[in-house]
């Protein structure tokens, strides 16, 4: 479905009709892919898909030889808004990527950061794509298990990045190979491999991958990457946030791997940085409003549910972080929040400015900030958070964290750039 609106407009002294109309599903994507390349050859790949969606886009009812002129008023109009935005593409790129299951851009952030050229990205949640485009100027494509999805992905690019969800796979042969993969989204990451054959691949994803179905899920992973698509894959690391700038104690399966033509044979991951960063390096430098201080009520519970669970010898509640100490993991759902509580005491005014049972804590107990919340991961202040606090909390706790990932990436192109 496409949604229309009708507008009376003039132009030239002349009355026209103007019908936008707002595209829908991948319309936008490719609009804006096509936009975002228009200054290299990748905006081929989007071109004529690209000319229809903007024919929808604007259509006139014109004298002939003024439609031409404001069709290009209106390309210009959407290049600006592709364009004029806090995080471009780098002027003098060395490398292209495709951005895989992009959440809000994190690996996007990295990789332009070194240089990179964004030529592909996809991500099924909406409020994700609005966060997205906001920051990188594009919307990025949905549900990549779609083939009308993955033929826009364009040929020669360097190295494809994917924070793929973790899933079991139903290993139905005793090997464990590329098709026993199939209904799983690592089994769409592989497929773009086995067509594209990227130089290098980067995929990240939970700690937990290691041990899933009894280390099952993780040796199909390599046994596909090594075997059925022929990369060099050595042996994944778990990295932590927090070795890396970010005071967040955030560990993450980390799995690189390089196409064999390369004739790389080995690979280092990143050492830890020397740099000691606490939760005072991120904490909101004013007062932060009176909603993300906790009620009294709310406070009472915590303790509650945690005195419950320490009697039954379990770690489970609340947590405190002291201005001089290190975030716990910030992931979505309430006990990310509960779990990264801090003291604030500066507060002053504790009206309640939203709808609480009991008053507002004397203690100065209140929850981070989504703006914490993406310094916890490494994004810069300059980064847009259009959504609500709700959306935000889930977008930053889904996302990878950008130094991290920008330091193995460095390791990657090191090797990846030298070869060429």
């Amino acid at each position: 479905m496409l949604k229309e609106k009708i507008s009376i407009d003039e132009f030239d002294g002349k009355r026209f009709q103007v019908r936008l109309i707002e595209p829908c599903d991948n319309k936008k994507a490719v609009l804006t892919h096509y936009l975002h390349n228009i200054h290299n050859g990748v905006s081929k790949h989007y071109k004529t898909d690209a000319i229809n969606v903007l024919k929808e886009y604007v259509s006139y009812k014109l004298d002939e030889e003024n439609t031409n002129i404001l069709a290009e008023e209106a390309l210009q109009q959407f290049l600006f808004e592709v364009e004029n935005v806090p995080f471009p593409t780098p002027a003098n790129y060395t490398f292209k990527f495709i951005d895989l299951f992009a959440g809000i851009g994190g690996f996007r952030l990295a990789m332009q950061n070194l240089g990179g050229k964004c030529v592909f990205t996809s991500e099924w949640d909406k409020e994700a794509q609005k966060t997205y485009k906001a920051n990188f100027g594009e919307v990025p494509f949905g549900d990549i298990t779609k083939e009308q999805v993955k033929s826009y992905i364009p040929d020669n690019f360097d190295l494809l990045c994917a924070g793929f969800p973790c899933q079991a796979f139903s290993i139905a042969g005793k090997r464990g190979g590329f098709d026993d993969t199939r209904g799983t989204l690592f089994f769409d990451v592989a497929e773009v491999i086995k067509k594209h054959k990227p130089k290098a691949i980067f995929l990240e994803n939970v700690k937990g991958l290691r041990s899933h179905d009894k280390g099952k899920t993780l040796e199909t992973i390599l046994n596909v990457l090594r075997n059925d698509l022929d990369y060099f894959v050595p042996e994944p690391q778990i990295i932590n946030a927090k070795d890396f700038g970010v005071p967040q104690h955030r560990e993450r399966i980390y799995i690189v791997g390089f196409r064999k033509d390369l004739n790389i044979s080995n690979f280092e991951y990143p050492k830890p940085l020397k740099k000691k960063v606490t939760f005072l390096n991120v904490r909101e430098k004013n007062v932060v409003p009176t909603r993300y201080y906790l009620s009294t009520q709310y406070v009472q519970t915590l303790i509650n549910h945690k005195a419950r669970h320490e009697g039954k010898g379990n770690g489970f509640g609340y947590a405190i972080i002291p201005n001089d100490g290190i975030a716990n993991a910030i992931v979505v759902g309430g006990m990310g929040r509960e779990r990264n509580l801090i003291i604030d005491n500066r507060i002053t005014d504790y009206t309640p400015t939203t709808h609480i049972k009991g008053i507002v804590n004397r203690e100065g107990i209140r929850k981070m900030t989504p703006r914490e919340w993406a310094r916890l991961q490494g994004f810069p202040d300059n980064y847009i958070i259009p959504v609500a606090d709700a959306s935000a909390y889930k977008q930053f706790g889904n996302s990878v964290a950008v130094p991290a990932i920008q330091a193995t990436a460095n390791k990657i192109l090191e090797l990846i750039l030298s070869n060429e």
